[in-house]
């Protein structure tokens, strides 16, 4: 056997070990293979679904104090069935930790559909991230302190002296959540609008050939999600939808110049 040949298998161990190199730097450059995409998609998972657990361990303590701001437009409630408060108590528990640790699930949510990222777009994620929290809290804070009680208001208004209001914490609770959940997502719309127009997907032109449909269409939500009939109510979550969508218009106009 020949000096060469004796050198052949380190030099294709070279050359492979170049290949993978590449397919690192490649990877660095944002080409990522699906198997890899799906891999840093189950990463993100599990360490957003640990953050969870953490935040709902932390909230345990806290799970008297927390039930008794959720209940401040009731008052006393009842539990009809053995298990209800229980599992009820574990339902704000999973909540409470979900929204503790939301920045770190945003975080990794927009880290992984912005890949990639050069120094300049990572500075932008910096601010996005706490941005997004912030407009989402503020939605939730929204609803919760503005917007709910007069739904509840609005619902004991069918009470009289033969009829009257038996809250089940259970379905309270539910209902408070399926409440407030819209408002912190429509209070990302803004954000929503900068990203897209970011990335070439809207433009401020039209944003503003479409206003006046989307003036309508936020009354017809604020109708379809508040309970009360009244134009005062609906005015409550139409005026912040209309006010976030023309911020959204602004940002992309005048900053972004799109």
């Amino acid at each position: 056997m020949s000096l060469s040949e004796e050198k052949l298998p380190e030099s294709q161990e070279l050359k492979s070990e170049s290949e993978e190199k590449q397919k690192s730097a490649a990877n660095d450059d944002g080409t990522m293979s699906l198997t890899a995409h799906l891999e840093e998609l189950r990463s993100r998972l599990i360490k957003s679904l640990l953050a969870v657990v953490v935040g709902g361990f932390i909230s345990y303590f806290f799970l008297d104090e927390i039930t008794h701001y959720l209940t401040l437009n009731v008052g006393k409630l009842y539990y009809m069935k053995p298990g209800e408060a229980f599992f009820t108590y574990i339902k704000i528990d999973i909540v409470t930790g979900f929204l503790i640790a939301l920045p770190v699930i945003f975080y990794h949510a927009w880290r992984f559909f912005l890949p990639a990222l050069t120094a300049a777009e990572r500075l932008v994620l910096g601010i996005i991230v706490p941005v997004s929290v912030v407009l989402f809290f503020s939605g939730l804070a929204f609803s919760f302190f503005l917007v709910l009680p007069i739904a509840l208001k609005f619902f004991l208004g069918f009470g009289d002296e033969n009829l009257q209001a038996i809250f089940s914490f259970g379905n309270y609770f539910d209902f408070v959540v399926m409440f407030m959940l819209p408002f912190g997502f429509i209070f990302e719309l803004p954000l929503i609008i900068i990203v897209l127009g970011k990335i070439g997907i809207l433009s401020s032109e039209w944003l503003k050939k479409y206003q006046r449909i989307v003036i309508f269409l936020s009354f017809v939500i604020g109708a379809i999600i508040t309970p009360t009939p009244d134009v005062f109510t609906q005015s409550m979550i139409a005026l912040p939808m209309i006010a976030l969508y023309e911020v959204g218009y602004l940002v992309l106009k005048y900053i972004l110049r799109k």
